[in-house]
């Protein structure tokens, strides 16, 4: 059983995001604050978990949970301000938005902006080390997943259903087929160095 968190005196708010090595869709970002000494058998980092299990745990993190809350940053703000600045904004969207305000956020990962009045901490691997990181990568994860799905009923060539923006070879070979989409990061390389780069019109 993980840790609850890295000061059980104070209200913490473990956050964590998901989608941030994608070439399309958002970047989302989930905050947690957990009950004191709860108990969830399975929780862990998300990655780690199967879908089942994630969106088994999203309920009842959804449902037990003191506080969650999850924001997105949209691919046309990832281009302007890069991926860095989008995942911490986004992570600073959803401690806003939370109902209660944490005295303590401990963030997964090396890279965070310091939020306004509240102390933070980075914890490398975090969503393996912490209950409420965990909690919210597997937020961030679950309803990341879930608008990628929907939005592929729009665009099934790419296939976001399966692989969720990710770059998978499948994902690019469709960049290729059929160009950028306007939810495609326009900053990111969609295309792999090893693949024919489709023809210019100047050429």
């Amino acid at each position: 059983m993980l840790p609850f968190g890295i000061d059980e005196n104070r209200i913490e708010a473990g956050c964590d995001e998901a989608g941030r090595g994608c070439l399309a869709g958002p970047v989302c970002a989930a905050a947690v604050i957990l009950p004191k000494n709860v108990i969830i058998p399975g929780l862990n980092d998300s990655k780690k978990l199967s879908k089942t299990k994630r969106d088994e745990l999203r309920q009842w993190i959804e449902s037990e949970s003191i506080a969650w809350s999850v924001a997105m940053v949209w691919e046309k703000e990832i281009d302007v301000i890069n991926i860095l600045n989008a995942s911490i904004k986004a992570m600073h969207v959803a401690v806003a938005n939370l109902d209660i305000t944490p005295e303590f956020i401990a963030v997964d990962g090396n890279r965070f902006k310091p939020y306004p009045n509240i102390p933070h901490q980075t914890v490398i691997k975090g969503d393996g080390k912490y209950l409420h990181i965990a909690a919210a990568s597997i937020l961030a994860k679950t309803h990341r997943d879930a608008y990628m799905a929907n939005l592929h009923t729009e665009f099934p060539m790419y296939n976001w259903q399966q692989n969720k923006g990710y770059p998978t070879m499948e994902h690019r070979n469709a960049v290729m087929q059929f160009g950028l989409s306007k939810h495609h990061r326009k900053s990111f390389k969609t295309t792999d160095p090893q693949l024919k780069i489709w023809p210019s019109k100047n050429h």
